[in-house]
């Protein structure tokens, strides 16, 4: 990759990176930067840093490809369930459990291991790069212990456009929930911006704050369960946006907490009936192990020929067979 270029006038004020990376077909921001860290991109002859602010009339030279870091995730052999894929992306139906990818300063201990990106390493020969080495081919992310389908981006192009796409709210996303208690309404749209919790770090709210993030979530009730462990209610819900823990954090702002998520409220397990004295014998008890939610569709148009795709995963087993438990 050679180019050269001018800075026109109307570019003054810009930074290096952000213009340059317009320039360059189907190549981001972070491999741009990239470029520059490497002195493979030249302004007027000489090396120059991402934030440079252009005043026009600045000769910007490519002289070669970035050469990234080696990916610091580690490859294992894990099984994928590969709902769709091509040499662009794949669709990857993910099982609860597992994380997308690895936290930040987790290279070479335990917690970089199982995570989807250690299978994708070790099933694909190439995916996109990423502005972390830790987390490549990922567009978008799932709770880990929420399952279902997710996209995976294989080349820089692809995960340029998905970006975009899901910026533009032009993926559809639809998922699954089994939620305590019984909704009032059969469809509703929860419009409450989040933020992260200030005092529990791990939680998100809906409490207002500067930092709050528009979030549009659709519910539609599927079926009212009645049960001798106390009313649920099964809804589906696209979501607009895809700000963390949204569904969740909704829906429990709402009074109805996912199943199984205690984090936002929901009891450890389910109890039915009451001990009333001693003799009494023990009250018959039900857990899940995992959120009662699941990425069950995606619909979107593929990010370089432009087909549409409508994608679904069926409820995996453990929660047909917790639904069963609960309504037998």
């Amino acid at each position: 990759m050679k180019a050269d270029y001018e800075v026109p006038g109307e570019a003054a004020g810009q930074r290096l990176d952000a213009w340059l990376a317009a320039q360059l077909e189907n190549v981001s921001r972070a491999r741009v930067q990239l470029l520059l860290s490497e002195s493979k991109a030249l302004v007027n002859g000489e090396s120059a840093k991402p934030s440079l602010k252009l005043r026009g009339g600045e000769r910007v030279e490519v002289l070669g490809e970035p050469a990234p870091p080696p990916l610091r995730a580690m490859p294992e052999a894990i099984p994928l369930d590969i709902v769709y894929e091509d040499d662009a992306l794949s669709v990857i139906n993910k099982p609860a459990g597992m994380m997308v990818h690895a936290g930040s300063g987790a290279t070479d201990s335990a917690r970089n291991r199982g995570t989807l990106v250690n299978a994708l390493l070790s099933h694909y020969a190439e995916l996109s790069h990423s502005d972390d080495p830790i987390r490549p081919g990922i567009v978008h992310r799932l709770d880990k212990q929420t399952s279902g389908l997710i996209i995976v981006a294989r080349t820089d192009a692809a995960h340029l456009k998905l970006g975009e796409m899901f910026s533009r709210r032009q993926i559809r996303k639809t998922y699954i929930a089994l939620v305590h208690g019984s909704i009032k309404q059969e469809r509703g749209t929860i419009n409450t911006p989040i933020s992260r919790d200030a005092i529990r770090r791990t939680r998100m709210t809906t409490r207002r704050d500067e930092g709050a993030r528009s979030a549009v979530s659709h519910y539609t009730v599927l079926e009212r369960i009645e049960s001798r462990f106390g009313k649920f209610t099964l809804v589906s819900v696209r979501i607009e946006t895809g700000r963390t823990h949204q569904i969740r954090v909704h829906l429990a702002s709402i009074g109805h907490p996912v199943l199984g998520d205690t984090l936002y409220g929901a009891p450890g397990k389910l109890t039915a009936g009451l001990r009333h004295k001693k003799s009494d014998p023990e009250p018959e008890t039900l857990a899940l192990s995992r959120n009662f939610l699941h990425a069950a569709e995606l619909e979107f148009a593929h990010p370089i020929t432009g087909k549409p795709l409508a994608l679904k995963a069926a409820l995996p087993e453990e929660l047909k067979t917790f639904r069963n438990k609960l309504e037998n």
